[in-house]
């Protein structure tokens, strides 16, 4: 579980707020587009749950159109900023937890949003995570995940350069990346859920499934429960 380890010991917290802070204007481009991508799905009735919420970077933006917002992170101290950033919201919560092993009842959610690659960055069994977030969603709910698309890899390459020229992250391996999957020499590998990909791993599920590329930038997968 390297990358797990890897988060909790190098991008949690104020670690992982600098890797946006330092996002080209490209980047943060596509990192806009996403989260207006779920504003657009999200109505003021909805209960919505994100799966990874870090330091809180996306529900800050969902509390202020959802009725109630949940936010889960493995990382203790990315919620203790989260808290601060949220601070006033009286709509949201955040737990500790891993998201292959929710602490919900079943159809508990309107929306479960995991995206910004999550599916991958877990590193955990992406079965089991779809599995998880589809349980907790109510019938005629969404599941959203999202990973990059393959338009966008000269911008994340050179995203994650910039992480790891300021320390962030690992000397990038270039002998290794490629493909979609950014290799670090100190361990560090970040992959990309192709639709092919995606839809193996929820060929045994009784779901609909909608595959939407956004901003040249994104993929994202839509579960409508039924």
């Amino acid at each position: 579980m390297k990358n797990k380890s890897y988060y909790l010991d190098k991008l949690s917290a104020e670690q992982l707020k600098k890797c946006y802070q330092i996002a080209p204007p490209r980047v943060r481009q596509y990192l806009d587009a996403e989260i207006q991508h779920i504003l657009d799905k999200v109505q003021p009735s909805d209960i919505v749950l994100e799966l990874g919420c870090g330091y809180g970077r996306v529900l800050k933006k969902v509390c202020e159109k959802a009725k109630r917002v949940i936010g889960i992170d493995i990382s203790k101290s990315s919620l203790e900023l989260a808290k601060k950033l949220l601070e006033g919201n009286l709509n949201c919560q955040l737990f500790l937890m891993n998201a292959i092993s929710l602490k919900f009842p079943n159809q508990f959610f309107d929306i479960v949003i995991c995206i910004q690659n999550g599916i991958s960055a877990f590193n955990v069994n992406k079965k089991d995570l779809i599995r998880e977030a589809v349980r907790v969603t109510k019938k005629g709910g969404l599941v959203l995940f999202s990973t990059y698309s393959d338009k966008f890899w000269e911008e994340r390459l050179n995203w994650f350069i910039l992480q790891s020229k300021a320390g962030l992250i690992g000397e990038i391996n270039l002998t290794e990346t490629h493909n979609g999957i950014i290799f670090t020499k100190d361990g560090f590998k970040a992959t990309t859920i192709r639709p092919t990909d995606f839809t193996s791993l929820t060929s045994e599920l009784n779901i609909d499934l909608k595959i939407e590329e956004i901003d040249n930038s994104s993929i994202f997968y839509e579960i409508l429960l039924t």
